[in-house]
């Protein structure tokens, strides 16, 4: 174990370059924190099917389970409590009986939609029609 103690690369404490190389090649290319935020999110399994499902209107939890094939009772349960804590659904309530309850997207959600539209476009275009995850290849 070494226990030399280094600081940060800065470009005060930076080896000079040798000719004709870039210091482009040595840092470190991150994404936008923004964006890691939302796909860390948004990335989650089902996250994105259910916003995008609920992009076409109002939804039951049993219309949902229907739309979003393959997730189970909790699973739903727990996505959409996730979406809602995040502000980007809604749950109403409708007195009964029976009782009532949908989902919606909420004004935060509605913002997602031209992202999830353009998504949707991309993915229909760039991936195989064969409903795997591989993507077209393109020269």
């Amino acid at each position: 174990m070494n226990d030399v103690e280094t600081e940060p690369l800065t470009s005060q404490n930076r080896a000079p370059e040798a000719p004709g190389t870039t210091t482009e090649a040595h840092s470190t290319k991150s994404c936008d924190a923004a964006l890691t935020q939302a796909f860390s999110f948004l990335g989650k399994r089902w996250n994105g099917v259910i916003l995008g499902t609920l992009t076409n209107g109002s939804s039951g939890f049993a219309e949902l389970k229907r739309s979003v094939g393959g997730i189970s009772d909790s699973v739903l349960s727990e996505r959409l409590s996730e979406l809602l804590a995040a502000g980007l659904i809604v749950r109403s309530v409708q007195a009964g009986p029976p009782v009532s309850v949908t989902y919606d997207l909420s004004d935060t959600g509605r913002g997602l939609v031209p992202a999830l539209h353009a998504l949707s476009a991309w993915a229909a275009v760039s991936f195989v029609s064969d409903s795997t995850s591989t993507l077209k290849e393109h020269s």
